[in-house]
């Protein structure tokens, strides 16, 4: 049982160092371990509020993003739209024009058709007048082949000047 319970001598001593060894550290290594605690206590702080900082930066950064990215898809969404008012406006111009040119080429083939229209009731006129004028030539020289029946004509014809 000696060796479970410590002497009076021992205690003694342990004391003694343990004081010597405890004003010793207070006075040489107590403040440089608390400087270099508070010092690292320090950087760690910095540490979180730079890493705080870093997020509140990189919040920033993805709504300036996302603000970039939504004024890009406004930007694009107004291009396309003007892109696609323009070719509905080149689409109906070039409708109107096609119908323009369409009428032009109607009014142009109207036009002729009404020229050549008059053109050959023109020229049924004039062979009908020549037709009618041989028919009446071979009308009278048949009728007229008889010296009585020219002078009976002749007769009549002076009769009727007289009255005009």
């Amino acid at each position: 049982m000696g060796l479970i319970t410590p002497g009076i001598g021992l205690i003694f001593w342990m004391l003694v160092t343990f004081t010597t060894v405890m004003f010793l550290l207070k006075k040489f290594a107590w403040k440089p371990i608390l400087s270099t605690l508070k010092e690292r206590e320090d950087s760690i702080e910095n540490a979180l509020k730079a890493a705080a900082d870093a997020k509140l930066q990189m919040a920033k950064l993805k709504s300036d993003n996302e603000q970039v990215l939504a004024e890009a898809r406004n930007e694009r969404d107004a291009l396309l739209k003007e892109a696609r008012e323009t070719q509905d406006m080149i689409i109906s111009e070039a409708k109107n024009k096609a119908k323009e040119e369409a009428d032009k080429m109607i009014v142009a083939a109207q036009a002729a058709i009404q020229s050549e229209k008059a053109s050959a009731l023109e020229s049924m006129k004039e062979q009908i007048v020549t037709l009618s004028i041989e028919v009446s030539e071979k009308i009278l020289r048949k009728e007229l082949s008889a010296e009585s029946k020219q002078s009976d004509l002749v007769s009549d014809l002076v009769k009727d000047i007289k009255l005009n």
